[in-house]
């Protein structure tokens, strides 16, 4: 009480009395607070316990009880019954299907699309109708079960399987252009790597049936005559598109080909025209004018080498009765090789030889450096190793190209 009066004529003093523990605890009994924060420890008095009740352990939360499921009404219960015993039906349809029994197949199927109205089942009944050859069967079930799976919303994938399955049957029964379509209504649906390859194979089927049904000797013959017509009266848009319609006509005659390259040089269209005289070359490789050709395309394209390798090869293939057209052909690659070199001094000559990758490469040859070689003590050998013709034509090239004059 003592403390307590001097706290209320001197309030300054509250910190020197808080000291003593025992008014600590009276002013907890008088506040109802804990005032034992500042006691020290092992003081006479005790402390008063703890106003706050000790934490207790948590309690695991009480499980929730399950709900209980709903009773089924009828309708679904009907509806589980039916799918139990559609699928049923279908898993003996499968068992037939397996033992290649497509009749039995197709009967249970049936029954099972009865019993319940899952458009899988249609398209079970279209794969074994198409098994056993029914392919207008097939088309009618496949094309049923894609409306019945639209008004059901069904997978885009079962639509999608209806689909192809049509297309396949339009393949199988000959109309491309039905399954084309039908195989890119598939795709749209949901595109699978299988479709995809139908579609491809069928594609190029149809591009090469139309192509064949094109070929006509008859209408091919009269575009080469429309096409010589039109060479002569220098019209050669017009021949190249006459020639352009006997190659399709006629496909493997080498005339086509070449006619329409003669046409595309007088265009300046050089790569076209070379283009035209290989595929003439590769339908007939006797064929000597198609060489020809080429290789005079070659030398207004300044490529002389090229030229005079065409007609090596023309030579190889040549039975004798173009020899001297061929040889014709190989002097004037040369001539043309030579005139365009007209007037190079040595130094030229000599970068211009180091830029020819074909020239440096006959060069480096061995058995091109020994008859080299050889050349500068007896020329005359020179003229023995010209017999044979891979050898003549490395030496017309070196001296168009200058190097055996300069080796003199």
């Amino acid at each position: 009480m003592e403390k307590l009066k001097r706290i209320q004529q001197n309030p300054n003093s509250v910190g020197e009395e808080i000291k003593d523990p025992r008014f600590l605890q009276v002013m907890s009994v008088l506040l109802g607070i804990d005032m034992n924060f500042g006691a020290p420890e092992g003081s006479a008095d005790e402390p008063m316990p703890d106003a706050r009740p000790p934490p207790q352990p948590k309690k695991a939360p009480e499980p929730q009880p399950q709900p209980e499921p709903e009773p089924e009404d009828e309708e679904t219960i009907a509806k589980k019954k039916a799918q139990e015993a559609g699928d049923a039906e279908k898993k003996v349809g499968n068992e037939f299907y397996k033992k290649k029994q497509f009749d039995e197949a197709v009967e249970h199927y049936e029954k099972a699309w009865e019993l319940n109205k899952d458009v899988t089942y249609l398209n079970n009944i279209g794969a074994a109708k198409f098994e056993k050859g029914d392919l207008q069967g097939a088309i009618e079930v496949c094309q049923k079960a894609v409306e019945e799976g639209r008004e059901v919303r069904a997978d885009f994938k079962i639509i999608a399987k209806a689909f192809a399955r049509i297309g396949t049957a339009h393949e199988k029964m000959g109309d491309l252009k039905q399954a084309i379509e039908f195989y890119h209504k598939s795709l749209t649906e949901h595109r699978t790597p299988d479709a995809l390859t139908k579609l491809r194979n069928a594609e190029k089927t149809l591009a090469k049936a139309e192509k064949e049904s094109y070929i006509n000797p008859e209408e091919a013959e009269k575009a080469r005559e429309l096409g010589q017509k039109k060479f002569q009266e220098g019209d050669w848009p017009g021949a190249v598109e006459a020639f352009t319609e006997m190659t399709k006509r006629a496909p493997q005659d080498p005339r086509g080909f070449s006619n329409r390259a003669a046409a595309l040089v007088k265009l300046l269209a050089f790569p076209g025209a070379v283009q035209d005289c290989d595929e003439a070359i590769s339908r007939d490789p006797k064929f000597i004018r198609a060489y020809m050709r080429k290789s005079q395309t070659l030398v207004a394209m300044k490529e002389y080498n090229r030229a005079l390798d065409v007609c090596t090869e023309a030579a190889e293939h040549d039975d004798g009765k173009h020899a001297r057209e061929i040889e014709q052909q190989q002097q004037k690659c040369l001539e043309a090789q030579f005139s365009a070199r007209a007037g190079e001094t040595e130094q030229q000559t000599a970068e211009r030889i180091q830029n020819d990758p074909e020239i440096m490469s006959i060069l480096q040859d061995p058995v091109m450096q020994t008859i080299l070689q050889q050349a500068k003590s007896d020329p005359g050998a020179l003229q023995e190793h010209m017999q044979n013709v891979q050898v003549r034509t490395k030496i017309q090239k070196l001296m168009a190209a200058g190097v055996i004059r300069m080796g003199r």
